[in-house]
């Protein structure tokens, strides 16, 4: 034991030395946090729509761990950095010398300030590029009003550093403050402590006192309205879209009391949720404070408030206990999931959660029919990888079934229980897989001998595929439904015939889902002219007819295909079919033909994964 831990309080010495033993170096930036770290980032940034641009500066507090360390490394992608400035013992500030090295495609380029003491403070002024990976500008034409522009970040998993120098890794933790100035008549919003009643006047100023990791750096300007739905929540919308989002929204409360009996009090304050528009390329983005959603679950029945739920789920596992590198991400998006369904389950009933759950299980084992062995375990390798090749369905589902697993294993209230420590124990921390083991060994394994062993749990994590012994829920409504569907594709029973008049979006998931992909043309037409599935409002309906009616060659619904390609930019709902087109040489000279014409409306990394399954480089 060294002279530096004997030295700690001993409530931290356990805490430090376990973080010691599984430091892992994140292969996905520049940065050095064992030499020194950003404790404090402070933004003063002016909004330009004419130019898409932020310029302006950030300001660093350091926090040094290595006493003969004299440079600071940080990531940045695509910054055009003007002048390095840094204090000195007085806090005086001067000019430093800094280099930008050769930028690398994926993880951009190293910014290293050379310092001749270990000063307290640095600030950068900078600008970002017009095209930085990490932000989407809207013309008024691309938003719901028309009227005004809108601009959003996305910065999960490495593109914080296209809008912000910084140590863009999940492993750093920090506070932050900005000042954001914007055209007047627009709102900004952070992934801070937001004001509804800000006067509309340009000038913005946020607070984020809690410790968050670069990717959960967050901020959207527009002609945003907001309506509250609770005592600590709210929704930010477009002034078009707000009132539909706050009755779909109602529930947040609910929700927020029910994973604070499960797990611990909700620890960020507020939790409102900002509406985006469609082109925002995911579900939602669990930025603290201001979830991220997008419009598409918008359907008028709550069906599918569980993105809620899971971006809620986040304010536990995610941000208050973060993965320390994205190999880990299973420990974010694994536990949200599993807490997502316990929330949907105590809210809605365990029928919704078990039939989401089966839903995503079927998706899990045909992502897996594709799916490398190796990236099939919950912690891959990803070093020279994108990390966003790590965000499939395998952390998601397969990392739920895992807590499932062990939840059956020794019974709910046990599983509770660890769960709820384990949130407190690693409170506002960055942790690898090993770090979880251990703790999942000192206080579940051990303390319960005889239920599970260390290998099954190895075997969950570093091999492929699913254990034969995983728990899996039975819906009596998708029995009834295969009956029905194996009866429609043998003839034996009309489309008109099946029991779908009152089927739940999940229904319809589940029986679209497991329909062949080529149906005979009058099976298609049958099912359009019954169910009006051509067109539909409900975009997760709608994505998987499209599918269907691409693999069948119903050309019919292309034309309201085109409709939702170009409306939608969240990337599930439209690069599949994309990729289903590219299939033919036809079906990919449509592709070609749609992508051109949405292009200007979609998210930069929509437009990444569009270009992928179109073969382009």
């Amino acid at each position: 034991m060294s002279l530096f831990l004997r030295c700690l309080a001993p409530g931290l010495l356990s805490l430090v030395a376990m973080s010691f033993l599984h430091a892992e170096t994140d292969p996905h930036s520049y940065a050095q946090p064992d030499k020194v770290r950003v404790s404090a980032l402070a933004l003063d940034l002016d909004v330009s729509f004419e130019h898409h641009q932020l310029a302006g500066s950030a300001e660093l507090s350091l926090d040094w761990r290595d006493p003969t360390a004299r440079e600071l490394v940080l990531d940045t992608r695509d910054l055009s950095i003007e002048k390095i400035e840094a204090t000195d013992k007085s806090g005086k500030w001067s000019a430093m010398k800094f280099t930008l090295d050769k930028p690398d495609v994926m993880l951009g380029s190293a910014l290293h300030i050379a310092l001749g003491e270990q000063c307290g403070k640095v600030r950068i002024i900078y600008k970002s590029s017009p095209d930085a990976f990490g932000l989407q500008w809207l013309d008024p034409a691309q938003t719901a009003g028309k009227k005004q522009p809108f601009m959003f970040s996305q910065s999960e998993s490495i593109n914080a550093r296209t809008w912000s120098p910084l140590q863009d890794t999940p492993g750093v933790r920090f506070t932050y403050t900005a000042r954001v100035r914007t055209p007047k008549a627009l709102r900004a919003a952070m992934s801070a402590d937001n004001d509804p009643n800000h006067a509309l006047d340009g000038d913005f100023r946020f607070t984020m006192p809690q410790r968050i990791p670069s990717y959960l750096l967050a901020i959207a300007i527009g002609d945003l309205a907001v309506k509250k739905t609770g005592p600590r929540t709210a929704v930010y919308a477009e002034p078009a879209t707000v009132e539909l989002a706050a009755k779909e929204f109602e529930d947040t409360e609910t929700m927020i009391q029910t994973a604070e009996k499960l797990y611990g009090p909700y620890r960020w304050g507020r939790y409102d949720i900002l509406v985006l528009p469609p082109s925002f390329p995911f579900g939602g983005m669990e930025n603290p404070r201001l979830t991220f959603a997008t419009p598409t679950v918008l359907v008028g029945d709550k069906s599918l408030v569980s993105l809620v739920a899971h971006e809620l789920a986040h304010s536990w596992s995610g941000n208050l206990v973060t993965n320390a590198a994205w190999r880990h991400i299973w420990l974010n998006e694994g536990f949200t999931t599993y807490v997502q369904d316990r929330i949907v389950e105590a809210v809605y009933g365990k029928q919704q959660a078990d039939e989401e759950f089966i839903i995503d299980a079927n998706e899990l084992r045909e992502e897996m029919k594709d799916t490398p062995d190796a990236d099939q375990r919950l912690v891959p390798e990803l070093r020279g990888r994108d990390p966003d090749d790590g965000l499939s369905d395998i952390p998601y589902t397969k990392g739920s079934w895992f807590l499932q697993w062990l939840e059956a294993k020794f019974g709910r209230a046990t599983f509770d229980d660890f769960l709820r420590g384990y949130f407190d124990h690693f409170a506002f921390q960055s942790i690898t897989t090993d770090q979880f083991v251990d703790y999942l060994k000192a206080n579940l394994l051990e303390k319960h001998p005889g239920k599970v062993s260390m290998q099954q749990v190895e075997a969950w994590l570093h091999q492929p595929g699913i254990p034969a012994d995983a728990p899996l829920p039975v819906s009596a409504r998708f029995v009834a439904e295969d009956k029905e569907r194996d009866q429609f594709l043998a003839g034996k029973l009309d489309a008109r015939g099946l029991q779908a008049q009152q089927w739940t979006t999940q229904e319809w998931q589940y029986f679209l889902d497991r329909l062949p992909p080529r149906l005979a043309s009058p099976q298609m037409k049958a099912l359009d002219d019954a169910y009006h599935l051509t067109g539909s409002h409900n975009a997760e309906i709608a994505f998987r007819w499209y599918r269907l009616a691409i693999g069948s060659g119903y050309q019919t619904a292309y034309p309201a295909m085109r409709e939702h390609m170009l409306r939608i930019g969240r990337r599930i709902l439209v690069v599949p079919l994309y990729e289903e087109l590219a299939k033919t040489p036809d079906g990919k000279t449509l592709a070609q033909k749609v992508y051109a014409e949405a292009r200007p409306g979609y998210h930069p990394m929509t437009r990444a994964a569009v270009e992928k399954a179109l073969g382009r480089n």
